[in-house]
């Protein structure tokens, strides 16, 4: 076949490839990945820089020595010592951390921070395609025994507690008639009732997607999320919207008078809507309506989440709806929920009644 050449066309080599395409490649991975990734990724490769620039006294370079590695773990997980919990940071390199922003607070990080800064820092080395010292063996073995010991020690963070039906009623018992009320209220329901929406999932959530079916109940269509992040289109991605929940949603729409875009808005001063909400709003109303509703307990947006689960097992919801519903790919994470509840009312925890 003889193909035409294109003289004002540089032909390109095979085996590499130019700026312009390494900036398109690059361009492309960034886009495809969520902001709130984006983010972790950005504040991770800071906080690598600074403490590698304190403790070595020079600036960080690819690749990493496994040895590098190994001393942030040991700088950062605490281990028990004939005195208590010890970390090997010295308190003038955590205190210069802390007050340069590049730390939250002084002390041992949470171990599942401490995993996230191997894991960016492991992701960095791949993307330059260089040794990885996150695959030494000695680094994999520090790790898999640091968790161990705070496994022994009870540290593991817990799941945040559910908000399964009766504890949801209370919080939309708080919402009132105003503005800000209806938005919670349909918030709530909408995150709660479509399957357990994440707090992204929700405040990304727009108008357009959301489609009216009969005279009492809508349908929502979920194109991207954390489990389809390709945004393929499959029949579970249209979530129902109905019952309490669709009045809710119904009344916030009539109320805000939203026609187009973001459904969940910042409210402002004199009723006037602002910006999208972000994700740690959702945190913030599910903490600030437990406050109100006189509900103890580590609740969080993704209490709304593992609520809807939870309960759709207290209630032999069968797996399949709820897995359709909520999005999960994995069977035995949905099944954590499902037998953490219910295992209460199990007939083989009655045997001697």
């Amino acid at each position: 076949m003889r193909l035409p050449a294109l003289q004002k066309i540089p032909a390109l080599q095979p085996t590499e490839l130019s700026d312009v395409t390494q900036r398109a490649v690059n361009d492309l991975l960034r886009e495809g990945e969520s902001q709130n990734t984006q983010a972790s990724y950005r504040s991770a490769l800071r906080y690598w820089s600074a403490w590698y620039g304190i403790r070595y006294g020079q600036q960080v370079q690819l690749p990493l020595p496994a040895a590098c590695v190994m001393q942030f773990i040991v700088d950062h997980a605490e281990r028990s010592t004939d005195k208590g919990l010890a970390s090997e940071l010295p308190a003038d390199i955590d205190l210069a951390l802390v007050q340069a922003g590049y730390k939250g607070k002084l002390g041992a990080m949470a171990h599942s921070t401490l995993v996230h800064r191997i894991a960016v820092l492991s992701k960095a080395h791949q993307m330059r395609e260089v040794k990885n010292p996150c695959q030494d063996p000695k680094v994999r073995e520090l790790l898999s025994r640091t968790r161990k010991a705070y496994a022994k020690r009870g540290a593991l963070p817990r799941k945040k507690q559910a908000l399964t039906k009766d504890p949801l009623q209370a919080l939309l018992n708080t919402c009132d008639a105003s503005l800000k009320g209806a938005r919670d209220r349909a918030l709530l329901l909408f995150a709660w009732a479509s399957g357990g929406r994440r707090r992204s999932e929700v405040t990304q959530a727009q108008l357009e997607s959301l489609r009216a079916v009969g005279a009492d109940g809508y349908l929502y269509t979920l194109n991207h999320s954390k489990t389809n992040q390709a945004g393929i289109d499959q029949p579970e991605n249209h979530k129902p919207v109905t019952g309490i929940a669709a009045v809710a949603m119904k009344e916030w729409l009539e109320a805000s008078r939203i026609t187009s875009g973001s459904i969940f808005r910042r409210i402002r001063k004199g009723g006037h809507l602002g910006e999208p909400l972000s994700p740690a709003a959702v945190r913030d109303i599910v903490k600030s309506r437990c406050a109100l509703a006189g509900i103890e307990g580590d609740f969080s947006a993704h209490s709304l989440r593992s609520g809807f689960v939870t309960e759709a097992g207290r209630q032999h919801i069968p797996l399949a709806e709820t897995m359709a519903m909520t999005g999960h790919h994995s069977v035995a994470t949905v099944l954590g929920y499902f037998r953490s509840e219910s295992s209460l009312s199990s007939a083989a925890t009655q045997l001697l009644d």
